[in-house]
């Protein structure tokens, strides 16, 4: 391939979009069509332009930049990422399958001229779900699943509505019954890993397998608040003593299944709160991940009958609420191949891995032959103006997309 510098190339570029939504208190704060959203993609939608692209947005504002093919041109490769951030997140999350997806279209269009099938760059609306309680609403909309029902009575968190925030950015909803894109024939996306396995094990590029399935719970114990002092220990109905119990055997069972498992609880509410007064309720949330959904509901079921088993014996009420659900997805095969391909072809020291959190792969992968490419995160760290990635790993996951894109866009 090419001498060409990706990885000066891409920071150059993450650094210049950073400054669309740079936050007074370090990082990137830039949410769905607050202005410097809109700024972020005006400036995306000018670089896509002198990089030779056909740009157009989308009813939603969705951001392509088109290479045209020769040939097929009812077929189209997509590539690219969301351009929203957490609030305070870093340069990378998200923008990095961007700015990638710019570069490989620019070096392809100058070394090898025009594609036989329609390569494209997306620049998502959103994916994080930080301004309005709502997540993938580019992807969803690009496939035709999003429902204006769902997001019409929103606010956000200074009470704007979502149809008058996406109004006043200058775009509006899909129309009913309009006609789904039937064109798009794979989507690759590169991502930063959000985790520290690639740093850890010294690899370049991650080439992603599955995304894991989510199982969220929301736990609550009700015992009985009474004095600390006048309560024997016998007596006592002690509901932070039952979810002490249940959240260490939560753990060494997750220690027992072993790798790719993982369980978290995040939050945990004690009521009253109180020096000297014996629990009377928890809360807490459970978190669980695998990348298999028999193993998800076999420990969601095992846990879940711990749970209750704990209760009983400690004298407490439990109730047990699990409000999410999502299945593990697969990435495409095919896909997957090629990239793992084009690693061994580039030289690249890679991994075959899986990816511990959600991405707008996920959603499009049951609709839509997908894959992912990860690069390392230094430390682990992500959303936080601590995220980094070293040049060198940026360039070789810009070298494994080109590759990817060249073998199915030009052959």
């Amino acid at each position: 391939m090419s001498t060409f510098d990706f990885g000066q190339e891409t920071e150059k570029l993450l650094k210049w979009l950073g400054q669309y939504g740079k936050d007074p208190n370090g990082g990137v704060s830039r949410f769905l069509y607050k202005p410097e959203w809109v700024e972020a993609q005006k400036a995306l939608e000018k670089y896509m332009q002198q990089a030779g692209l056909l740009v157009q947005y989308d009813d939603v504002g969705n951001l392509f930049g088109r290479l045209e093919g020769s040939t097929y041109k009812d077929e189209t490769i997509l590539t690219g990422s969301h351009v929203d951030t957490v609030k305070n997140g870093g340069l990378y999350d998200g923008q990095f399958g961007i700015i990638a997806g710019i570069i490989a279209l620019e070096f392809l269009k100058k070394e090898f001229g025009q594609p036989l099938r329609n390569i494209e760059v997306v620049s998502m609306a959103e994916e994080e779900g930080s301004r309005f309680p709502y997540v993938y609403w580019g992807v969803k909309n690009i496939l035709g699943i999003a429902k204006r029902e769902d997001v019409e009575g929103m606010v956000d968190f200074d009470g704007i509505p979502f149809t008058e925030a996406m109004r006043k950015a200058g775009f509006h909803f899909r129309p009913e019954g309009s006609i789904v894109r039937n064109d798009i024939k794979a989507f690759l996306e590169v991502h930063v890993e959000q985790g520290g396995v690639l740093e850890t094990e010294k690899k370049s590029v991650g080439v992603v397998q599955h995304i894991v399935g989510q199982r969220r719970f929301t736990v609550e114990l009700t015992g009985e608040a009474n004095h600390a002092g006048t309560t024997p220990m016998g007596y006592r109905k002690d509901a932070l003593k039952a979810a002490s119990r249940i959240i260490c055997s939560i753990m060494d069972l997750a220690e027992h299944y072993g790798d790719p498992l993982v369980a978290t609880v995040g939050k945990l509410e004690t009521t009253p709160n109180i020096v000297n007064v014996v629990p009377g309720k928890v809360l807490f949330t459970l978190d669980i991940r695998h990348t298999h959904k028999d193993v998800l509901v076999s420990f969601s079921d095992e846990v879940t009958a711990k749970m209750r088993e704990i209760a009983v014996n400690t004298g407490v009420g439990i109730e047990i609420d699990m409000w999410m659900d999502a299945a593990p997805v697969p990435m495409d095969t095919g896909i997957v191949d090629v990239l793992k391909r084009q690693c061994e072809k580039n030289g690249l020291s890679y991994k075959m891995m899986h990816s511990g959190a959600g991405h707008d792969s996920q959603v499009m992968a049951p609709r839509i032959p997908t894959a992912m490419l990860f690069v390392p995160s230094h430390k682990g760290l992500s959303h936080s103006p601590l995220e980094y990635t070293d040049p060198c790993d940026l360039g070789e996951g810009v070298k494994a997309l080109v590759g990817a894109l060249y073998e199915l866009a030009y052959k």
